[in-house]
């Protein structure tokens, strides 16, 4: 029966829909799906990702309007991970843009494996994984 489930969406809660619509599409590659506004509950949805959620996972970017001050990122939380092909190039462009990078590409401690992490405009860690 599980073999016909699979994972649909990771939602987070974000302060400013437009800038985090702007970080996951213009700098990291993903397209806007769909957006939906709910005035009845004062939100909005937007649903991000690299193919249509008929066949892929997507992110879904949940504002509340009447959200004025930053969320507690709690120390549950991990990381989303994204593929990329070249690490260096990544983080170079999105250095440009005032990303911050706080690790920088290099192997895993205990691996081979060439990483980085990046922080979203709400401070949500993004880990970048060189996929050649």
């Amino acid at each position: 029966m599980t073999g016909q489930y699979r994972m649909l969406h990771t939602m987070l809660r974000v302060l400013d829909l437009e800038k985090s619509i702007d970080f996951y599409t213009r700098l990291l590659g993903m397209e806007l799906l769909r957006r939906t506004d709910f005035p009845g509950g004062k939100f909005t949805l937007a649903f991000v990702g690299y193919g249509g959620e008929a066949d892929h996972t997507v992110l879904e970017l949940t504002h509340n309007w009447e959200q004025s001050t930053p969320y507690a990122l709690g120390d549950g939380y991990g990381h989303i991970a994204i593929g990329v092909p070249d690490i260096e190039a990544t983080c170079a462009g999105l250095a440009k843009e005032g990303v911050k990078i706080p690790r920088p590409p290099g192997p895993m401690k205990h691996g081979t494996t060439v990483i980085a992490f990046v922080e979203d405009p709400d401070g949500y860690k993004v880990e970048l994984i060189e996929r050649k």
